[in-house]
């Protein structure tokens, strides 16, 4: 039952993730923040350099989530093929998109690889919708029990 939480709290990481991502690309705040992964400043940054620190910060617990998740549907003995190849995808997009943001950062905002990495945010976002609709369906299925 845990399975279906851990999949919704993805979701919903993930879509804060890209609604402050969307936010920093439309004030023109993506090289706040000039270097990868860590800020001029360290692990805790000044004022000047919060918003894009609060992005990575969210990026980090999204793909930690997002592999809980997939090791959450592969461990668990109900989950079906979709919910296993959804959270496996997700996986690997979510690993692709942080190698794309670092990309993006090093690059100084190429615009090409702008439009990948929000592409592939857009994949991610679809692949954890599906393993979360895909994790609700499995608690609707009834528990065999062996008399």
């Amino acid at each position: 039952m845990a399975i279906q939480y851990l999949a919704l709290s993805t979701m919903i990481v993930l879509y804060s993730l890209m609604f402050l991502g969307g936010y920093i690309s439309a004030a023109g705040l993506g090289l706040t923040c000039p270097e990868w992964p860590l800020c001029p400043n360290g692990v805790m940054p000044s004022e000047e350099y919060l918003i894009e620190w609060v992005h990575r910060l969210a990026a980090a617990t999204t793909g930690a989530l997002v592999i809980a998740t997939m090791a959450a549907a592969l461990i668990n003995k109900n989950s079906t093929w979709k919910i296993k190849l959804t959270s496996c995808l997700a996986t690997a997009f979510v690993i692709t998109q942080i190698t794309l943001g670092a990309l993006v950062i090093d690059l100084k905002l190429h615009a090409l690889l702008v439009a990948i990495h929000l592409g592939m945010g857009i994949l991610l976002f679809s692949m954890v919708l599906l393993t979360t609709i895909f994790a609700f369906r499995i608690a609707k299925v009834p528990m065999t029990t062996k008399a």
